[in-house]
């Protein structure tokens, strides 16, 4: 990249990583333009593509700048509980919050044509080096309870796999209607004690 030296590119990069976050969230990906993301940075927007290829690609760097964060917040609210079971419905619980409050997080699951055109552009190393990335946050909870003597009925990969398809519902808020909050909660709560009840199997 000539024309900047690396604390520049640096600074650049950051710049455009912070700009996209706040553009994002309040425009989504489809309806932010490049022009929107490079003016504040001060950069023409032939230059943009000398740091993403796209936008959707600036979207997954912001993605995870967030995803440290949510993680850790995430991580918390499992510490704090006692017992597997309580574990399950905090962590189940962090995540439909951190869904239904992060617009960046809500706005990748809401989207599903964004979303499609973002994994189609993706090869297919890349899905699966994703897809293992998504899992790897929850394997560690799975394998743990399951060191505390649950025993479930499928491999840890597909056990994570189901907890993470339940924050999908929340695609379908508008359809469940206004108790939507009743209808999360009794299905985290028969999750979490769900599978704490296979130990006495």
């Amino acid at each position: 990249m000539s024309g900047f030296d690396e604390r520049e590119r640096e600074r650049i990069r950051e710049a455009l990583i912070a700009t996209g976050r706040e553009k994002f969230t309040r425009l989504g990906v489809k309806k932010t333009t490049i022009a929107d993301l490079t003016e504040p940075v001060g950069i023409a927007n032939g230059t943009f593509y000398r740091f993403f290829d796209s936008k959707e690609e600036l979207y997954w760097a912001v993605l995870e700048t967030e995803r440290e964060a949510v993680v850790e917040r995430v991580e918390e609210a499992v510490e704090a509980a006692e017992g597997p079971e309580e574990a399950i419905r905090a962590l189940l619980s962090a995540v439909f919050s951190e869904i239904e409050t992060n617009p960046l997080v809500r706005g990748l699951l809401d989207d599903g044509d964004e979303r499609a055109r973002m994994v189609r552009g993706m090869s297919e190393a890349e899905l699966e080096a994703a897809h293992r990335e998504k899992l790897s946050h929850l394997l560690p909870y799975v394998e743990s309870w399951s060191d505390e003597g649950i025993e479930f009925e499928a491999e840890p990969e597909v056990v994570a796999g189901a907890l993470r398809s339940l924050a999908f519902l929340t695609l379908h808020e508008a359809e469940i209607g206004p108790d939507y909050p009743e209808v999360r909660d009794l299905l985290i709560e028969s999750v979490a004690s769900g599978l704490v009840s296979e130990r006495e199997d």
